[in-house]
């Protein structure tokens, strides 16, 4: 939209979110929702080969080139000594951080979260109360690929992108994740900020590079999940 029309890739990302909500619903409601009793391994194998489909349409469509987003406020930041951080930056910290307190809320205070938490607790209990499975699964595949839309729009405005740039990025998520804990949104947040500082302090070592860095972080996942399992902020089950 950006290209074709000149819209501020701000305002598209409500678009971004809605588009891959509906998308996120429909592939979980339609494709997954069928082996979602199988074992892990299977629903592993799908998700994993409908990645390589999407990812290959893609690639037919868009082609390989590197493509990014350059606005007229690409290159201004604020300048806190001497070091400048871009606006895009900036903006995209504190639309995360909103996005996260957003989720935080629909899970702990609306009926649709209050569902979610249910089915992932104990899905045979939920069931016996009336909460439909399909349909959860479904909202909470939906919502995780709205929020990866507006990730991805955030992204392209910090640095160019082609179809397979999710790649990595799914591996930090994962490594994320696994530090922070599961089944609470602050958990995931903290998990990233030490992802963040890891990642940064690999890089100051002279010498060193983005793989070292990625390297310290991963290093520091083992870690955590020898001493604690359960991540960080995650609870026993």
């Amino acid at each position: 939209m950006f290209a074709a029309w000149g819209v501020d890739p701000f305002l598209t990302l409500p678009i971004d979110a809605i588009a891959l909500f509906v998308l996120g619903y429909a592939v979980q409601r339609g494709v997954i929702n069928r082996i979602i009793r199988a074992p892990l391994l299977f629903t592993f194998l799908l998700t994993f080969g409908l990645n390589l489909i999407a990812v290959n349409v893609l690639l037919l469509i868009f082609k390989s080139d590197f493509r990014s987003v350059t606005t007229a406020y690409s290159g201004a930041g604020l300048e806190l000594g001497g070091l400048v951080i871009p606006y895009i930056r900036l903006a995209a910290l504190a639309i995360a951080l909103v996005m996260a307190a957003l989720l935080a809320i629909l899970l702990s205070r609306t009926r649709v979260g209050l569902a979610i938490q249910a089915v992932g607790s104990d899905r045979d209990a939920a069931q016996l109360v009336g909460i439909d499975l399909r349909h959860a699964y479904a909202v909470t595949f939906g919502l995780g690929a709205a929020v990866a839309g507006v990730a991805g729009g955030m992204i392209a405005m910090i640095q160019a992108i082609t179809p397979t740039a999710g790649e990595p990025y799914t591996l930090q998520a994962f490594v994320v994740v696994i530090l922070g804990g599961l089944g609470r949104v602050s958990a995931t947040v903290v998990g990233g900020l030490v992802f963040g500082l890891v990642e940064a302090f690999g890089q100051s070592i002279p010498g060193s590079g983005s793989v070292f860095a990625n390297a310290i972080a991963f290093g520091v996942m083992v870690l955590i999940l020898v001493t604690r399992p359960q991540g960080l902020m995650g609870r026993l089950r």
